[in-house]
C-alpha cells in the first residue's frame, strides 16, 4: 500500500498554525482546525493584445499555431482579398497571395503546409481549393460541393477536413468531405446543418463543430465531435453564437471566442471545452465577430481580424503563475513624483514634491526589505525626477525645480555627488542602467516646447546622443540596462500611451503595445527588457493595473491593492518588484510587494 511518505519522502507533520513556508507537495494537520492542509499554486489565463495585421480584414481563415500562424484571405474595402500573412511570435509579414481572392472560407495546417476550401468570391460561392507550401498557393481539386462559411480542420496540407457552410442561398448543408492530399471524398454528415461555425481548429480526425447559424436568425449553441468517422452531439456551448474564432488539438481540447450573440451583437466571450464542458474563462478585451483563430490547444491560440474591418492580434495564454501584491512597510515621507531604483529587498526612493504647501524635496530613502531608512539627501532638490541603477552605485537625471533641469548627480552607496550634466535639460524622463557608469536616459519633457525623443547615453564620464524614440513622451515607464531596454506608455499624443518600444544598443523599435494605455507608471518597471512588470498611473482615472512583458506581448497580472500614480518602482525582474510613495489619491508613503507566484491553501476533511 503506497504512504504518502513512500510517495513525498516526508511525513505529515503536526502544526499549531499553518507553516510559514510549506514546500510543494507538503501536507500537514492542522491540531487547531483538525484537518489535513496543502497549498496550490494560484494560476490565470488571460487575452493579451499583439501585434496588429497588415491588412485589416473580416470573414478570414486562419492556419498554425501561436508562433508560425497563417491569416489567409477575408473581406476588406472595396471587396475581397487574397492577401497572407505569416505571423512568428512578434510580427505579421506578408506573403504571396491566394490565386482565387475570396472570403468565408475555411481549412487548417501549418504555416508552412496548409490547405483552405470553398468560400465566396466575387462571383458566388466556390468550390476551388488551395494548397500553401510555405511559400505559395496552388489550386488543388475542388470539393464536391460549393459552398461558404463552412467549417474545417487539418493536420497539414495533405489531410483535411470541411463541413457544413451554405451551399446556395437559403440552403443551409450538413455536407463533410475529407481531403486525402490529392481528392475530396464525401463522408458522414453533421447532425445539424448550420453555417458560420467556429473558425480553424483541431485535426481531420478529431476536430468540433461548435455553434453557428441556421438563417434567417436562429444562432446555435449546438456542439458536435469528430472522431474520425463520424458526429456525436456533445455538450452545448454556453452562449449560442456564430462568426467566431476557434483554437483546438483536438475534439478533447478547444477554445472558442468572439462571434455574433443574441440579441444580435458581437461578444468578447470565451469559452474552453475539455472534452464534457464548455466552460467559461477570461473574455477578450472587447466585442468581436468574423474574427479567425489558429492555435494547436486550448491553453495556447490567436485571435486576429474581425469585422469592421479590423487588424487587431489578441494572444491567450494559459495556466500562467498567477502574482501577487502584499502590504509592506511605509516610508518615512510621504511625497508624489519621485524615484527610484534597485530590488525589491534594497531600493533607493528619492526626491518629489509634498503638499500642503507645494515644497519640492530633496530625501533619499532606502528600503532592505522590511524597514525604510533616511539617507544623505539629493544636492538639488527636484520633482518628475528620474534614476537607474543599484543601491551601492546609482543615478539621478533631470528634473523639474522652477525649470527643467540637466542636473545629474551619482550615489555611492552612501552619499550624492553632482557630476556632468546632460545634454538636453528635462523632466518626466526614463532612466536605466545596471550601475552609474553604463546609463541610458529616454524621453521627457521639456517645457514650453513640449515632449522629447531624446536618448542619451553616459558611459561614467561624458553623455553622448544616440537614436531617439520613435514616439516622444514623458511618464513613462523604462526597465532593462543601457544596451537592452523598453520603454512603455507615457504622456504624449494621445495622452495616455500604450506604445511600447525596445531598445538594442542602438536603436529604438516598437513592438507590442499595452494592453491598457496610461501615464505617471512608475518610471522604472521592475525587470529586463524581455521580463519586467508596469504598475500604477493614470488611464485617466487612478491605476492600480499591472502588467507583465515576456519579451514579446504584454499580460495582464493581479492588480496593486492601492490605486496610484506618480509612485516610485524597484525590481530586478517581473518576478518581484517594490511599488512605493506615489498619489494614492493624495501624498502617500505607503508600499507594497510583489511575488510573481501565490498560493491557495487546500483543505482534506479528515473527520
Amino acid at each position: 500500500m503506497s504512504t504518502y511518505k513512500g510517495i513525498r519522502g516526508l511525513k505529515v507533520r503536526d502544526y499549531t498554525t499553518n507553516p510559514d513556508n510549506p514546500i510543494e507537495g507538503q501536507l500537514w494537520y492542522n491540531t487547531t482546525d483538525k484537518v489535513a492542509k496543502y497549498q496550490v499554486p494560484n494560476i490565470f489565463s488571460s487575452w493579451a493584445s499583439s501585434a496588429n495585421l497588415n491588412t485589416g480584414r473580416k470573414r478570414l481563415c486562419g492556419a498554425g499555431v501561436t508562433t508560425a500562424a497563417l491569416a489567409i484571405g477575408g473581406e476588406a474595402p472595396p471587396g475581397n482579398v487574397g492577401n497572407t500573412e505569416s505571423f512568428n511570435g512578434s510580427t505579421w509579414t506578408e506573403l504571396n497571395d491566394l490565386n482565387t481572392v475570396r472570403k468565408a472560407h475555411n481549412g487548417g495546417g501549418t504555416s508552412t503546409s496548409a490547405i483552405i476550401a470553398g468560400g465566396n468570391d466575387p462571383g458566388g460561392d466556390v468550390a476551388v481549393a488551395e494548397e500553401w507550401n510555405g511559400s505559395s498557393w496552388t489550386e488543388v481539386n475542388d470539393l464536391s460541393t460549393a459552398r461558404r462559411e463552412l467549417g474545417g480542420a487539418a493536420t497539414n496540407a495533405e489531410a483535411a477536413l470541411v463541413f457544413g457552410g451554405q451551399a446556395a442561398p437559403g440552403s443551409i448543408s450538413a455536407t463533410n468531405e475529407s481531403w486525402n492530399g490529392s481528392s475530396w471524398t464525401e463522408v458522414n454528415d453533421l447532425n445539424t446543418a448550420r453555417q458560420q461555425m467556429a473558425v480553424s481548429g483541431g485535426t481531420e480526425t478529431s476536430t468540433l463543430c461548435a455553434g453557428g447559424i441556421v438563417p434567417p436568425s436562429s444562432r446555435q449553441s449546438k456542439n458536435e465531435s469528430w472522431n474520425g468517422t463520424s458526429w456525436t452531439e456533445e455538450g452545448d456551448l454556453n452562449q449560442a453564437r456564430y462568426r467566431f474564432g476557434g483554437s483546438g488539438s483536438s475534439n478533447t481540447a478547444f477554445l472558442v471566442f468572439a462571434g455574433d450573440a443574441p440579441p444580435g451583437s458581437a461578444t468578447n466571450n470565451t469559452e474552453e471545452w475539455n472534452g464534457s464542458a464548455w466552460t467559461e474563462v477570461a473574455n477578450l478585451s472587447g466585442p468581436q465577430s468574423a474574427n479567425a483563430g489558429a492555435g494547436n490547444s486550448s491553453t495556447s491560440a490567436l485571435s486576429f481580424g474581425g469585422d469592421s474591418p479590423i487588424t487587431r492580434t489578441d494572444e491567450w495564454a494559459a495556466n500562467m503563475a498567477q502574482g501577487a501584491w502584499t502590504s509592506a512597510p511605509s516610508g518615512n515621507t510621504a511625497r508624489v513624483r519621485l524615484a527610484g531604483f534597485g530590488t525589491s529587498t534594497a531600493a533607493l526612493s528619492f526626491g518629489g514634491r509634498t503638499t500642503p504647501p507645494a515644497t519640492i524635496r530633496n530625501e533619499t530613502e532606502l528600503f532592505n526589505g522590511s524597514s525604510w531608512t533616511e539617507q544623505n539627501n539629493l544636492n538639488t532638490a527636484r520633482m518628475d525626477l528620474a534614476g537607474g541603477g543599484i543601491t551601492t552605485s546609482g543615478i539621478c537625471t533631470g528634473g523639474y525645480t522652477t525649470s527643467v533641469q540637466d542636473i545629474v548627480e551619482l550615489w555611492n552607496g552612501s552619499s550624492w555627488s553632482e557630476t556632468t550634466d546632460m545634454n538636453q535639460a528635462k523632466s518626466g524622463a526614463s532612466t536605466v542602467g545596471a550601475d552609474n557608469e553604463a546609463i541610458l536616459v529616454f524621453g521627457g519633457h521639456l517645457g514650453p516646447p513640449g515632449n522629447t525623443a531624446n536618448t542619451e547615453s553616459w558611459n561614467g564620464s561624458a553623455w553622448t546622443e544616440v537614436n531617439d524614440l520613435n514616439t516622444a513622451r514623458f511618464l513613462a515607464s523604462g526597465s532593462g540596462i543601457n544596451t537592452a531596454a523598453l520603454n512603455s506608455g507615457g504622456d504624449g499624443s494621445p495622452d495616455y500611451l500604450s506604445v511600447t518600444e525596445s531598445w538594442n544598443g542602438t536603436s529604438w523599435t516598437e513592438v507590442n503595445d499595452l494592453n491598457t494605455g496610461r501615464n505617471a507608471m512608475a518610471k522604472n518597471g521592475a525587470g529586463t527588457y524581455t521580463d519586467t512588470l508596469v504598475f500604477g498611473g493614470l488611464e485617466p482615472a487612478y491605476s492600480a493595473k499591472t502588467e507583465k512583458w515576456n519579451g514579446t506581448i504584454w499580460f495582464e497580472q493581479s492588480d496593486l491593492s492601492n490605486s496610484r500614480q506618480a509612485l516610485a518602482g524597484a525590481g530586478a525582474s517581473s518576478t518581484a518588484a517594490l511599488a512605493s510613495f506615489g498619489d494614492a489619491p493624495g501624498q502617500s508613503a505607503d508600499a507594497e510587494l510583489w511575488s510573481g507566484s501565490s498560493n491557495t491553501t487546500k483543505t482534506i476533511d479528515t473527520d
